[in-house]
């Protein structure tokens, strides 16, 4: 009697995985630091901005609308190009996708730096947004094709790892910002940004190509439980962009937090998101039979559970509970990434990968540019920032039940 696979891959019902790597190279030493970096890089790019935003707005007098526009046009890069950026990647190859990626994002801050007015520093942002769109297709097709299926989890994990780091840098040149020239300090991140997209051209011989864009893309949206995932998901990131982006004003004002203290809760979340994505990654290899969607309703629940526990933070326990919230958030609805884009990429046929992520990139950011315009209106219109909370983990619930009943337990695709 032959024994069940466990690979996510049955599970999900997508054809054979690609062929293996024959080149004799470990990807763990070569290609995933590089794959790290371009996340690192990326993510350093817009959180700098982020966290030079007082610097930049008193610069160019912008008004918090202003820089509320620019920062849409950031994502609303991603998600213009997200699509389109999956069909490159599937077209011209990894390490392609990623040196145009850089380059991109590199000119986009070298812009920011040299803005003469705001109307081209949104100029900027929607380069950085676009710059970024491609990284996400072509490091997880990467992971895809240089990792077999039983260690692929953690290799997305740990690659997803850039994501803290980069926020980290670019939280350092917000502390920076108080003693050096902000401009000069963009003009240092272009080119770390530059450095990493010239080591990514060593991945230019090793990335396969495939057919044109078009016909990928079009294959990707036919698919129904591409797009069940891919909305799902997007629900479900609802939670993620909630929870990054209301932490600090939250715990202001419910638990009478200080500027540092607060600053503390979010560094401690984004730490324990490095460590949960790594951690989540690998567990997805080896739990439950290497069923990687049963990985993500786990995490999903568990998430559910600490957001909704976020309407109880308020003095005289609100330090306690908050960083305790803070911590377990971190490890749930901030690292479910690579879980995700583990199934996703096994979902489809592997030249298919890179449009897959990029049509999921596609809702992820919808719903991201979505989900604080939901949680603002639940505070200002029902009940303050408890009912905001109870909103977003019923978000992430609808979420998650999309993908129970159109995902896991939909009709499997027959190999080929």
């Amino acid at each position: 009697m032959t024994a069940p696979s466990t690979d996510s891959a049955d599970l999900a019902g997508a054809p054979p995985p690609p062929p293996p790597d024959t080149s004799g190279v470990n990807p763990w030493k070569t290609r995933l630091p590089l794959l790290v970096g371009a996340h690192a890089a990326g993510t350093s790019n817009s959180v700098a901005v982020l966290s030079m935003a007082p610097v930049i707005s008193a610069a160019f007098g912008l008004s918090a609308t202003q820089f509320g526009l620019f920062v849409s046009c950031y994502y609303g890069g991603q998600a213009i190009w997200s699509v389109p950026a999956g069909g490159v990647t599937d077209r011209l190859g990894v390490g392609w996708t990623l040196v145009i990626g850089h380059v991109i994002m590199a000119a986009a801050a070298v812009l920011i730096s040299f803005a003469p007015d705001f109307g081209i520093c949104m100029v900027a942002a929607f380069l950085m947004g676009i710059g970024y769109s491609m990284l996400n297709p072509s490091t997880a097709k990467g992971v895809f094709e240089w990792f077999p299926a039983h260690r692929r989890g953690a290799a997305m994990g740990i690659k997803q790892v850039g994501v803290p780091i980069g926020g980290l840098i670019g939280a350092g040149c917000g502390f920076l910002a108080a003693s050096y020239d902000w401009q000069l300090l963009m003009l240092a991140v272009a080119a770390m940004i530059a450095a990493n997209g010239l080591a990514c051209l060593s991945l230019v011989p090793v990335s396969t190509k495939g057919e044109g864009a078009r016909k990928n893309i079009a294959a990707v949206i036919k698919d129904g439980r591409v797009n069940a995932f891919a909305i799902g998901g997007g629900v479900i990131n609802m939670g993620q962009t909630n929870f990054f982006g209301f932490l600090t004003l939250f715990l202001t004002e419910a638990a009478r937090m200080g500027q540092q203290t607060v600053s503390t809760a979010m560094a401690m979340a984004q730490a324990s998101s490095a460590l949960g994505r790594m951690g989540w990654g690998a567990i997805s290899d080896k739990a439950f039979g290497g069923r990687r969607i049963v990985t993500m309703m786990v995490i999903c629940t568990a998430a559910i559970l600490f957001l909704a526990l976020m309407a109880l933070v308020k003095e005289p326990w609100g330090y306690v509970l908050g960083f305790g919230l803070a911590l377990c958030l971190g490890l749930t609805i901030a690292s479910f990434a690579p879980v995700a884009q583990a199934i996703q990429v096994e979902m489809v046929d592997p030249h298919l990968a890179g449009s897959a992520i990029g049509y999921n990139m596609l809702w992820t950011h919808a719903c991201a540019t979505l989900a604080p315009v939901v949680f603002g209106f639940a505070v200002d219109h029902l009940g303050g920032f408890r009912s905001a909370w109870l909103v977003t983990a019923a978000c992430v619930a609808a979420g998650t039940v999309v993908l129970y009943i159109l995902v896991r337990t939909g009709p499997r695709r027959t190999r080929r």
